[in-house]
């Protein structure tokens, strides 16, 4: 039931002693030893509104960050083919860029954590760096338009540096936003909840996490179908300003939800620089130590006693706290490691893959829709079927116990991602490498035509090609001569650079022209590329599914257009054809990743025929396969992800949560930073064995944090901090009623 009901009230004995000092209107301050927060302290007011024993205000947090999740994923989404199609960048560049962003997102939370609980307080943490966030959204999104500099309107940016520098500002402000605001929103909605609300509580970080996958969910599908949308004002391009422009408005419904929700929150007010006492106590500590380093002086318990000097020994309890759980974070951001690449080369591992499952038709990037589907439906059975089952079964399974199954299951997933390339690479085209190039023939003309290739020479008959691209070394004197029966032979006087394909176009007597083909790997997103060649005679022009070839000229060929999967329809432009030609004519089954050449040639009734040869086949492995991986991935997400939130939540002292919410999140980042440096110091030839070493490298990582996790003792620092306030009451039994430095309203 939802409504108001009364806050229970202070101890009996304590608010007699309270009362039997009617003269006192104010209650004297305490140095800050002093270990639970009485500032906030009603006697007998109402608690704020409930709903089915929750408080109301959780809602609006919820119901904030689904938005806020749906604005980040829905943006990241998009961003490695953003960087791939629209900058242009290659995959290497794309993927430490794209982790650099996310290792961002994921630094910045230290900054929020400062910020909220030395200066603003939570609430306006967020509401300000949640305007910080829009704005960077909105120049994200600015950035993507492409007449923003395309002053020729030929469909490409003249100042693609502007983009750069406009998506760079853009991402910058979007990483300090959503950083700064992620330590926040957890701990705040954490905060609205009495001590003896632990259950609601642990079931509020599932429900928040479950918010968290809902929009991204929603997003991942979402963006990629506006991305495909064709928009633009002087040329069509993919609707990148749209896919990022919806997220920009989702974070704008974020704050107002949030905001609308103000009086309803319990707001902890800041108080002063609690991580600058952190870290000048620490420093204190070692100097300490090391100027008594002699054996003359006895040891003491722990390092940090070693402060105990100059600094009370409440703070230096709560330091031992989070530094016991800090030293545990260490091995965590191997786990983000792997699991963030679901964004990057999984993604790209699926542009390589056919994505059609039965009717439906799914592209590269919203394959990443699988995690948050499988989130959604795990959750619940997760902590409604699973959990209880264990428990029954008499196994302890600790939270850290559950995170390390969770790394585990992770490491599994990466191990399946290498088998599933393992079948990819069977599939794909050899392209060239180092000091290579490749080579094929295709015979336009109408006479059977000779090529002479380094050992090895063919013959082609009218209207047809070479089976495969021949490859060579340009290193070498690669001769190749092209001939017709009765003509004499001509060599092929062209330089050819490393690391492309050329198609030979040749037809009698012995002419030909050398294209430079512009595809050195697989088609991106899973698209097709599409080029056309003139045999025709006249000059052509083509229109396909919206896109315009323009002046092919006669035995040339254009450059490759890419369309998405299905039969597209291309209208030829020819002048001095009848009337009763037909100019328009279907493809054949565009599949996903594949390249291919029309020729058009001229019929005996002087009409164009086309005709289509392969260059790259289409791909044959189905992205079905990648759904282990991923719910492999996502069950190690909800042991390890949802329980370290909780973990770091309920193992925090009261006025470091945002603190060690911030340790959790560098976690995150540190992993991103560890894709970087092995993608770039590993630079492997195989894929999938890159996949391996990261699998390998968690499963390592798993087993010392199992023997870490041995070691550590759980605390409730709600009763450590009590235990503090005991003593000094026993110590000033005149003086019971101090105030004490604030916390959350969870220890009130």
């Amino acid at each position: 039931m939802c409504g108001n009901s009364a806050r229970p009230r202070v101890g009996t004995s304590l608010v007699s002693r309270i009362l039997k000092k009617p003269t006192r209107t104010t209650l004297p301050t305490r140095n800050h030893r002093a270990p639970l927060a009485l500032h906030h302290v009603d006697l007998g007011m109402s608690k704020p509104p409930s709903c089915f024993g929750y408080p109301l205000s959780i809602f609006f947090i919820v119901v904030n960050e689904f938005c806020e999740r749906f604005s980040y994923y829905g943006m990241r989404a998009i961003l490695i083919l953003y960087f791939t199609q629209f900058i242009g960048w290659d995959d290497n560049l794309s993927t430490a860029i794209y982790h650099t962003f996310v290792a961002l997102c994921y630094l910045t939370p230290v900054l929020g954590a400062l910020i909220a609980d030395s200066w603003l307080g939570k609430f306006m943490t967020i509401v300000s760096l949640s305007i910080v966030y829009m704005i960077g959204q909105t120049i994200t999104a600015v950035s993507s338009i492409n007449d923003l500099s395309d002053f020729n309107h030929d469909g490409t940016p003249d100042r693609i540096a502007v983009h750069v520098a406009l998506s760079m500002i853009g991402l910058a402000l979007v990483a300090l936003g959503t950083g700064g605001i992620k330590p926040c929103v957890a701990a705040f909605g954490g905060d609205q909840f009495e001590e003896g609300q632990v259950k609601q509580r642990n079931r509020f970080f599932s429900i928040f996490y479950l918010a968290i996958n809902a929009g991204s969910l929603l997003s991942t599908i979402i963006t990629p179908i506006l991305r495909v949308q064709q928009c633009g004002i002087h040329s069509k391009q993919a609707c990148y300003p749209l896919a990022f422009g919806v997220p920009a408005a989702l974070m704008a419904v974020a704050l107002i939800v949030f905001v609308v929700g103000s009086t309803l929150y319990k707001k902890v007010q800041p108080q002063g620089n609690i991580m600058g006492k952190v870290v000048n106590c620490i420093g204190f500590a070692i100097k300490n130590r090391i100027r008594h380093r002699s054996k003359e002086f006895p040891k003491r318990e722990h390092w940090l006693d070693w402060a105990k000097e100059k600094y009370d020994e409440q703070l230096i309890a709560q330091i031992k706290m989070v530094t016991k759980v800090l030293f545990l974070y260490i091995p965590l951001p191997m786990f983000w490691a792997l699991f963030d690449q679901q964004g990057s080369r999984w993604t790209l591992q699926a542009t390589t893959m056919n994505g059609k499952i039965g009717s439906i038709e799914i592209q590269p990037d919203q394959m990443q829709t699988a995690n948050a589907i499988l989130i959604v439906i795990m959750v619940p059975i997760v902590d409604a079927v699973v959990y209880p089952l264990i428990e029954k079964c008499g196994f302890n399974f600790t939270s850290l116990k559950k995170m390390t199954v969770g790394m585990f299951l992770a490491s599994m997933a990466f191990v399946v991602a290498a088998i599933v390339q393992v079948e990819i690479d069977k599939t794909l085209p050899v392209f060239p490498k180092g000091n290579e190039f490749q080579i094929k023939a295709l015979n336009i003309g109408n006479d059977n035509m000779t090529i002479s290739f380094p050992g090895q020479t063919v013959t082609l008959d009218p209207l047809s090609q070479t089976d495969d691209f021949l490859t060579l070394d340009t290193t070498k004197l690669n001769k190749i001569n092209v001939s017709s029966t009765g003509s004499s032979v001509t060599t092929v006087n062209n330089t050819f650079d490393k690391g492309h394909r050329y198609t030979l176009l040749v037809w009698a007597p012995n002419n030909y022209w050398l294209v430079k083909d512009g595809l050195n790997q697989k088609p991106e997103k899973g698209e097709n590329g599409v080029r056309f060649v003139n045999a025709f005679n006249e000059t052509l022009n083509v229109t396909m599914d919206g896109k315009v070839y323009v002046n092919i000229a006669l035995h040339t060929s254009s450059e490759y257009q890419f369309f998405s999967s299905g039969k597209k329809i291309f209208t030829l432009s020819l002048a001095g054809i009848s009337e009763q030609c037909t100019n328009s004519f279907e493809s054949s089954n565009l599949e996903f990743g594949s390249a291919s050449t029309y020729v058009i040639t001229r019929k005996s009734d002087d009409c164009p025929e086309p005709k289509m040869f392969e260059d790259i086949s289409p791909n044959t492995v189905n992205i079905a396969l990648q759904i282990p991986q991923y719910f492999l991935i996502t069950c190690g997400e909800v042991v390890f992800s949802i329980t370290g939130l909780e973990f770091s939540y309920s193992q925090a002292p009261s006025n470091m949560k945002s603190v060690l919410q911030a340790g959790w999140q560098l976690t995150v980042a540190f992993g991103n930073i560890i894709v970087l440096i092995v993608a770039e110091a590993g630079q492997f030839s195989e894929q999938w064995a890159e996949y391996i070493l990261f699998a390998a490298l968690l499963l390592v990582v798993c087993v010392v944090f199992a023997i870490m996790a041995q070691f550590y003792t759980y605390v409730n620092p709600a009763e450590i901090e009590a235990q503090f306030g005991k003593d000094e009451e026993k110590k000033n039994p005149e003086n019971p009623y101090y105030t004490f430095d604030p916390v959350s309203q969870t220890q009130m």
